[in-house]
C-alpha cells in the first residue's frame, strides 16, 4: 500500500470511485472534482494497493473554523495556506472496505496537515460513521449546519 497525491490525469478514476461510493445528491460531480484537482491536488490523498486505486480523500483549505456547504461547489473559497483543512470526501472501493484502508488514509491526512502547521481538520459524516472518525482522532461536535445532499451530518474535528 502506498499513498500519493493526485494529478489531473486521474480525474476519471477518481470520479468512478466517488460515483460508486456516494448517491448523486451527496457525491461530487465530475466537474466539482476537476475544479478541486485544479486548485488543490496536494489535498487529494490516494491509496494504492499495487496498481489498484482503492480509495482517496479530497479536501480544500480555508481560515474559517467550520465546514460550509459552499465549499462543495465553489473552489474559489480555497486558500492554499488556510488554517483549517476541510475534508469533502472520503472514498474506499467496496472490496477494500473494513480492512483499515480508510484509517490508513485518514492517518496520513492528519499527519500531513499537522506537519504543515494547520490548526486542524474538519469533516462532516453521517451518524453511523462517527465511531470510525472518532477512532482516527476526530471529536464529534454534534449536528452540523450542513444540508448537503439533504442529509443530516455530524461535524467532526481534530485540532492540533
Amino acid at each position: 500500500m502506498r499513498i500519493v497525491h493526485a494529478t489531473r490525469d486521474q480525474l476519471d478514476e477518481l470520479f468512478a470511485i466517488e460515483s460508486a461510493g456516494f448517491p448523486p445528491s451527496e457525491g461530487a460531480s465530475r466537474k466539482a472534482l476537476q475544479s478541486r484537482l485544479a486548485v488543490a491536488p496536494e489535498l487529494f490523498w490516494l491509496l494504492y494497493d499495487g496498481d489498484v486505486l482503492v480509495g482517496f480523500v479530497d479536501a480544500l483549505a480555508w481560515d474559517r473554523r467550520d465546514l460550509d456547504d459552499a465549499l462543495y461547489s465553489d473552489v474559489t473559497l480555497h486558500r492554499k495556506d488556510g488554517a483549517w483543512v476541510m475534508v469533502l470526501g472520503v472514498n474506499t472501493i467496496a472490496r477494500y472496505r473494513h480492512k483499515g484502508c480508510g484509517s490508513l488514509l485518514m492517518g496520513q491526512v492528519v499527519a500531513d496537515c499537522k506537519s504543515q502547521g494547520r490548526k486542524g481538520i474538519v469533516l462532516t459524516c453521517k451518524e453511523a460513521l462517527v465511531p470510525f472518525y472518532h477512532g482516527v482522532g476526530f471529536q464529534d461536535e454534534g449536528i452540523s449546519g450542513s444540508t448537503h445532499g439533504g442529509v443530516v451530518w455530524h461535524q467532526m474535528r481534530v485540532t492540533f
